[in-house]
């Protein structure tokens, strides 16, 4: 007990210690091993923004498909599993479109970039994570950009 309360504290002291810069981000499968053009500039605005989840009917569909096989699942004669299939669904379309619906924070960040050109890109993140003034560096594939310090 003693030696786990130490070995958290070290690992609590050692995350406090590690620059800021130095935190992993998260990036999605599609841009491992992709090439990406990179330029840099300098933060003009950071804005605040609700990114809103496409809705294309995937979540409500699961949801449909899950529910109705875990309510099939329910009672014991034939009538009381159409019946727990029928209100699975159901239950399972709604969870399913209300999580395809979620919405999460988000920054549009306005970028000077050195060749002179002023850029604006929408990622995840917080308000905090930039600030006007900053020096950072956009990547690119030509569709898809990100910004970081």
């Amino acid at each position: 007990m003693n030696g786990t309360l130490r070995i958290l504290g070290l690992c609590i002291a050692l995350s406090l210690l590690a620059p800021a810069g130095a935190m992993a981000q998260t990036v999605g499968s599609r841009e491992v091993g992709t090439a990406r053009s990179v330029e840099f500039g300098k933060v003009r605005r950071v804005l605040a923004v609700t990114i809103q989840n496409d809705s294309r009917g995937v979540g409500t569909a699961t949801g449909v498909a899950l529910g109705g096989i875990a309510g099939s699942t329910l009672g014991g004669g034939r009538r009381a599993n159409t019946a727990g299939a029928v209100a699975g669904a159901a239950a399972g379309g709604a969870v399913g479109n209300r999580m395809a619906r979620g919405a999460r924070n988000g920054i549009e960040i306005t970028v000077e970039l050195e060749s002179g050109r002023t850029i604006a890109v929408t990622q995840e993140g917080s308000v905090n994570e930039f600030r006007v003034g900053d020096r950072v560096q956009v990547a690119s594939d030509g569709s898809n950009s990100r910004v970081s310090r």
